[in-house]
């Protein structure tokens, strides 16, 4: 089958077109700036290894899918000779809300519930819903597939999921722990259940996804029984622009200080703390604060650079920590997404002095682990836990998903 994976944000839609015979890409790319004067499409052949891009406006979801079938069509630029190869479209959700706890195929009944997720994720569901809708028009009869982020975590118990809140806030809001990065997760974790012999009973794991946004989980027998983030995104450990957990009475606290609404003081935790308001605005990417902290105290940023990078690595310990007690042990570790694969040094101090669990990594596989697309063992022969580097390949899940919920009607 040839399966597009679409992933819609709220101003851009990622595409990949996948052929299941060996789950290979043929073609990727990006559509940006949706709704804008001027958008952007930056489409890259994999057979031919040839990228374009390409100004023009995209006013909306539905046109940025018709420019993307035409891309992937196109004489010189396509991988396919026409939109009927396309067999079935998967769609990434952020957020299940309670409504899902498995992938589903698109009906009317289940957009209809999708629509009341928007409250969870606004930004997100709208843009979801929009790609759905261009889908639809824009190829009647092609079977889509939902895949949440959410849906993973749906294993949790009652007391990892729920707040200490007033019960009615559960039953009323549906208020309640929820995870995100799901599909990041789901992924890693089987692939380290696969190194692990393929067997999931009796294993458990710490499946960290550290990037730009960041969640850790604890997966035992392969099922989430734990995870950092909650309710919503910005929840767990420290990240590029998120707070991550906080004494919730700050938040009425800085509203007072700073005569903010709820809805600047949502934007504020979101947008503007994590590494961004540690560094006073210097930097949200990792990259630049270990740029930083490689100079060494000199530099006039070092202080603060080092400071939200040792908080960072202080708070994945205590999920690796609590995560291993909750599970009554711990057999692996699992780096992954952007910093998690790509920066040696945060894996090396997140590393270091957890003899107690019996951790220990090989610092010369450490610094190989950079920029690979390979799984790539980095605990040392002597360590108790196995550490591993897995790259993440969300897309593919959502492949494998839509293949199969879709491949019973073909």
């Amino acid at each position: 089958m040839k399966i597009l994976v679409v992933n819609a944000g709220s101003s851009s839609l990622k595409y990949q077109l996948f052929d299941t015979s060996d789950y290979s890409v043929s073609a990727k790319g990006i559509c940006e700036r949706i709704g804008e004067s001027v958008g952007v499409l930056d489409h890259r052949n994999l057979q031919t290894g040839n990228r374009t891009k390409t100004e023009l406006a995209i006013p909306t979801h539905t046109d940025a899918i018709r420019l993307v079938i035409a891309k992937l069509t196109d004489s010189k630029e396509g991988v396919i000779s026409d939109m009927s190869e396309i067999e079935a479209v998967g769609h990434r959700i952020v957020h299940g809300g309670y409504y899902f706890s498995e992938s589903v195929i698109i009906t009317d009944e289940v957009i209809a519930k999708l629509e009341k997720c928007h409250d969870f994720a606004p930004l997100h569901t709208g843009a979801h819903l929009q790609a759905i809708y261009g889908c639809r028009e824009v190829m009647p009869g092609v079977p889509g597939v939902l895949v949440f982020d959410t849906a993973f975590h749906q294993t949790m118990p009652p007391e990892a999921y729920m707040y200490a809140l007033s019960y009615d806030m559960y039953e009323k809001y549906h208020i309640r722990r929820y995870g995100a990065h799901g599909t990041s997760h789901r992924y890693v974790s089987g692939e380290m259940i696969r190194i692990m012999g393929g067997r999931a009973e009796g294993t458990k794991i710490v499946t960290c996804h550290i990037g730009n946004g960041s969640s850790i989980s604890a997966v035992k027998d392969g099922k989430v029984i734990d995870t950092s983030m909650g309710f919503t995104p910005l929840a767990g450990v420290l990240m590029g622009t998120r707070c991550g957990d906080i004494d919730p009475a700050i938040v009425p606290y800085i509203m007072k200080k700073k005569n903010m609404t709820p809805d600047e003081v949502d934007k504020y935790m979101n947008k503007q703390c994590g590494y961004l308001g540690l560094t006073e605005g210097f930097s949200s990417d990792s990259r630049d604060l270990e740029d930083v902290i490689a100079k060494g105290p000199s530099d006039p940023m070092y202080e603060k650079c080092n400071l939200a990078v040792d908080m960072l690595k202080h708070q994945i310990k205590k999920y690796i920590g609590g995560y291993a007690a909750i599970m009554d042990g711990l057999d692996a570790v699992v780096f992954t997404a952007g910093l998690g694969e790509n920066n040696p040094r945060l894996r090396e101090i997140v590393c270091a002095d957890m003899d107690y669990f019996g951790i220990k990594i090989d610092p010369v596989m450490n610094l190989k682990a950079f920029r690979q697309p390979d799984i790539i063992k980095i605990s040392a022969e002597d360590s108790k836990v196995l550490v591993y580097v897995i790259p993440t390949d969300e897309e593919k899940v959502i492949c494998q998903d839509t293949e199969r919920l879709t491949a019973k009607k073909h």
